[in-house]
């Protein structure tokens, strides 16, 4: 067998090995993007659930005190604590309505009709008026009205009373205060008659400036809690924090994931490397006979290395995309993440991730190559 016969079979073996090589590294950058792009959705998702609470400080009984209730007085101190701020306080009911033939059950937010406007959007309608009959409607109910019955003008039954729907709520999200969106937000005067009932469930404080909070939450305690304890006072700063946290953790844990294929890719490509030496040991010898340098010989491996990276990379960039998309509205349920820049960062992460993996596996048998000894390489059968 000629030398160029040699060189021609070891091209074949190499280029079905490499091709392998450059498979696993599309792997392992479709697991890295694509988990990272769904850890990262999460994340979003929970961002866009808990809109509007960063500043809110809310007040609530403390456990035994009051029955579970805050009177007027307490709402009153509170009020006076806060200062400039908003104190907007609330009860809550889960009670059964009729729209026309169709009845369901629904969470009822009694607010005093001059602070709805201070914690709650309308998106279409009015607000109602404390002395009058009408409610508002969440935004997750009005798209529901077919089911339902409750849309704009509707009237709604409540326990042998009537309310009409005179506003449909923009979308809210969920929060650590209220959820309105599958919620009737009504007058607290028309509550207080129906339920026979004269105290609230909780005082929702928003602070104008977040830097206050400290002070703030420091006046109500001062103000409620001197003697013993009658309310508890939280801020939603810590409880977003932890979700975050949480969040970010869920991202970092996915992509480690995504890493260990690629790490796993990075091992094929050294053995691929290492075979190549192996197979090619006569033609490194022939070149360094004719004066190529060890360090030339080096880079040869390197740059072939770097090849198999940026091809597998490429290749893994653009499924990562696809599979982004895929993993998004599958198991986000909102693919418009995707093209968030922080879940794009995560195909770019990959792509360099699998660049550098590829780049490391080739040094050794790089190194390995260029220190052949010449003469021995094409005594080499």
């Amino acid at each position: 067998m000629t030398f160029f016969d040699l060189a021609r079979r070891n091209v074949s073996r190499h280029w079905l090995r490499s091709s392998l090589a450059v498979i696993g590294i599309v792997i392992g950058v479709i697991a890295i993007a694509s988990l990272g792009i769904m850890g990262n959705s999460i994340s979003l998702m929970f961002g866009d659930m808990v809109t509007d609470v960063g500043d809110t400080i809310i007040v609530s009984p403390a456990t035994g005190v009051g029955g579970g209730k805050l009177t007027e007085r307490q709402v009153n101190d509170i009020t006076r604590a806060v200062g400039s701020n908003v104190a907007i306080p609330f009860s809550t009911n889960a009670d059964k309505i009729s729209v026309g033939d169709k009845e369901s059950g629904v969470m009822i937010y009694a607010i005093p009709a001059g602070d709805i406007p201070s914690l709650l959007e309308v998106e279409s309608g009015a607000y109602p008026k404390e002395t009058g009959t009408g409610c508002l409607i969440g935004s997750q109910l009005a798209a529901n009205s077919k089911e339902n019955g409750l849309k704009l003008g509707a009237r709604v039954r409540i326990g042998g009373e009537t309310l009409r729907v005179v506003g449909v709520l923009e979308e809210r999200g969920m929060g650590f205060d209220i959820n309105p969106d599958y919620a009737i937000v009504v007058p607290y005067s028309w509550y207080s008659n129906h339920y026979d009932e004269d105290m609230y469930d909780q005082v929702i404080v928003k602070v104008r400036d977040v830097n206050d909070i400290d002070a703030v939450k420091e006046s109500i305690e001062q103000k409620m809690n001197r003697r013993e304890d009658v309310v508890n006072v939280m801020d939603t700063r810590g409880i977003l924090e932890s979700i975050f946290a949480a969040a970010d953790s869920i991202t970092v844990f996915l992509s480690g994931i995504g890493a260990i294929s690629l790490i796993v890719a990075g091992v094929s490509i050294l053995n691929v490397m290492l075979m190549s030496v192996t197979e090619r040991i006569k033609e490194i010898g022939v070149l360094r006979s004719i004066g190529t340098r060890r360090s030339e010989v080096m880079r040869m491996f390197i740059y072939e290395a770097l090849i198999l990276g940026l091809a597998g990379a490429a290749i893994g960039g653009v499924l990562s995309f696809v599979a982004g998309y895929a993993v998004t509205a599958v198991f986000v349920g909102n693919p418009d993440y995707l093209f968030n820049p922080t879940s794009l960062l995560y195909i770019v992460f990959g792509m360099a991730f699998g660049v550098l993996t590829s780049v490391a596996s080739g040094l050794y048998p790089a190194w390995k190559a260029a220190q052949l000894n010449p003469i021995q390489a094409l005594r080499h059968e």
